[in-house]
């Protein structure tokens, strides 16, 4: 999955998580609904997998929304601005970049979104309390390159294009909206293992709406997967969704935590998938086997934690 198109490294996309949540998706899905969508990496996923054709992308980042639709539907033009804007930088890049951050503050035009998207620190959008995009552009490079950033382009493209409902809407308002031959992914901002909220938004989300609206959904009889809460070495962040919800709950390891890493510590970063009732069926016993084997391997590395603390 790590091998598929994607134009920007976007902080908090479940990219390199993909293969693995959608081992507990159907086999086919009439249409998928990203409400939380990001850069869409599961729709991506999705489609190059042919598990859907169908795909409902939405986000409340406008800006960002703007620049998926106009990656999948104009390739062409969008690989073309990037370009002209890329090779703009190499007298004075890092001037460069907040000429364009400036710009893009004025206009939210998406191709110089993408230029900052793809120069900034950490690939991490940041708005300030005016609604500015903030970031600062990561002076140790310029940005992906013009022919990769073109193919990143055209292999999503040819992924998603006419399969695609693009929207700008309150999370709540696209969940109302969804039927019974929908699948769900539901990513919701400033719940992983950061810690930190998540300033891709202006506004937070409310806990006790977000567990109704997941309430309302489990009454339609609707199947969906939320990531939401996760863990590092013992550190855990987020709030765990109520049982009354029925939800299954899979612990997916990330990878080793490179902040703890620099600061001498051996620990793993863990994010949760809660699967809805709707998903389990004929797909328990792959559930339960994914399960067992998963806390054998946290079992393992939580003692091999806790023999490299004792030895330090």
């Amino acid at each position: 999955m790590v091998s598929l198109p994607h134009p920007v490294q976007y902080q908090g996309s479940k990219r390199n998580l993909a293969s693995e949540i959608l081992k507990f998706l159907p086999e086919t899905v009439h249409r998928l609904v990203e409400p939380f969508a990001g850069t869409a990496a599961i729709s991506i996923a999705a489609s190059s997998k042919e598990i859907s054709q169908n795909f409902w992308i939405n986000d409340l980042n406008q800006p960002l929304v703007k620049l998926l639709q106009a990656i999948v539907e104009t390739p062409e033009e969008i690989a073309t601005a990037y370009t002209d804007i890329w090779n703009e930088q190499h007298s004075d890049s890092v001037g460069h970049y907040y000429q364009v951050r400036e710009q893009f503050n004025k206009t939210n035009e998406p191709q110089l979104f993408l230029y900052l998207l793809a120069r900034c620190v950490k690939g991490a959008v940041r708005y300030n309390s005016e609604g500015f995009f903030n970031q600062s552009p990561d002076k140790r490079r310029k940005g992906t390159q013009p022919d990769k950033m073109r193919k990143n382009i055209e292999g999503v493209s040819q992924l998603l294009k006419n399969k695609c409902k693009f929207t700008c809407r309150d999370y709540k308002d696209v969940l109302a909206e969804v039927r019974q031959s929908d699948f769900v992914y539901i990513d919701p901002p400033y719940q992983g293992v950061c810690g930190d909220r998540d300033s891709r938004y202006f506004a937070g989300i409310s806990f006790d709406d977000f567990v109704l609206a997941l309430e309302n959904l489990n009454q339609k009889g609707v199947a969906f997967a939320v990531s939401y809460d996760g863990k590092r070495g013992n550190k855990t962040f987020g709030n765990s969704l109520p049982e009354e919800l029925e939800l299954t709950k899979i612990e997916i390891e990330v990878g080793r935590s490179s902040q703890a890493t620099l600061l001498g510590r051996d620990e793993v970063t863990i994010e949760s998938l809660y699967l809805s009732p709707c998903l389990l069926g004929d797909r328990i016993s792959r559930i339960e086997s994914y399960i067992s084997r998963t806390h054998k391997q946290l079992t393992l590395l939580d003692k091999h934690e806790q023999f490299s603390a004792a030895t330090q």
